[in-house]
């Protein structure tokens, strides 16, 4: 998708595949047991979709390239805790292996598209436009 096309942070590939990753871990942390409720599922759920919120705010503050910058290091922390989340599913036994090894994969990408940011933030960042003052005679 063109970036010109961009209206929202909803039109990114990489918001899509991160909100689905956290439908995806909600739904698979229903089956946790009872007694992970406030710790490993509530951990997993909040950092999951805490990369599409954080998202979101880095999408808004996109006029400045540190703000910018900052909120998707904070992304891609929240994604990486993610994925040490999955591990210890998996580990548990509360997350089929297969499953686990599919969704540490997507945040992968997610990570990967990240730094990619991240590392090129030019394109991304919102253009100043200059008005011209008028001045009295």
């Amino acid at each position: 998708m063109s970036r010109n096309l961009l209206k929202s942070h909803r039109d990114l590939e990489i918001y899509k595949m991160a909100f689905d990753s956290a439908m995806i871990i909600f739904e698979l942390s229903k089956k946790f047991p009872v007694e992970e409720r406030y710790s490993l599922t509530d951990q997993i759920r909040r950092s999951s979709r805490s990369v599409c919120a954080n998202l979101a705010e880095a999408w808004r503050k996109r006029r400045y390239e540190a703000a910018f910058i900052a909120k998707l290091n904070d992304c891609e922390a929240e994604a990486a805790e993610t994925q040490t989340w999955i591990e210890f599913a998996v580990k548990c036994s509360y997350m089929d292996i297969q499953v686990g090894r599919e969704v540490y994969g997507t945040y992968n990408q997610v990570l990967t598209g990240f730094v990619n940011m991240i590392n090129n933030p030019s394109p991304w960042l919102m253009k100043h436009q200059i008005y011209p003052i008028n001045l009295p005679n």
